[in-house]
């Protein structure tokens, strides 16, 4: 779904372990690494989106994972021109996003990046909290800055 701005509407996800580390996955025939994130369909919620795209990339199910919380607020990041579709429409000209901490209840053996017939991950890492801000491509690192900003003391609060 795409808003009338252009901005696609989407989930992202921050999977954290017990030890306060998080999962960075590495994209699939790519040298660029990142969140599980996917579009939220029309007839979904975030929250729907979120189980979706949780099992579809990363292969875990809801019961493998506590919901630790969430922005209150969508995020947005705008595309670098390059990577704008002009010839799709409508256009989208960058992702609109609500981002939610999830806490890996399940042993990290439960990660499977291979359920699905079209993996997005190829490897994965649990890796320091601030990491991905800095790892991430340039135009989503205010972002990824942001949500990790709201959601630190959800953080705090559940596991460490």
């Amino acid at each position: 779904m795409i808003d009338q701005n252009g901005y696609r509407l989407n989930v992202g996800i921050i999977i954290a372990n017990k030890q306060g580390k998080l999962f960075w996955g590495k994209r699939i025939y790519q040298d660029a690494w990142q969140f599980p994130q996917g579009g939220i369909r029309e007839s979904e919620t975030p929250q729907q989106a979120v189980f979706r795209e949780l099992k579809e990339e990363v292969g875990l199910s809801p019961s493998d994972v506590r919901v630790l919380g969430k922005t209150e607020d969508w995020l947005h990041y705008d595309l670098p021109k390059h990577l704008i579709r002009h010839y799709s429409q409508p256009v989208c000209i960058g992702q609109k996003q609500i981002w939610f901490m999830l806490g890996l209840e399940a042993s990290e053996e439960a990660i499977n990046l291979a359920l699905h017939s079209s993996p997005e991950f190829e490897a994965w890492a649990w890796v320091d909290y601030w990491q991905p801000v800095q790892d991430v491509v340039s135009f989503k690192q205010a972002v990824y800055h942001q949500a990790l900003t709201e959601l630190e003391e959800c953080l705090n609060k559940f596991w460490l």
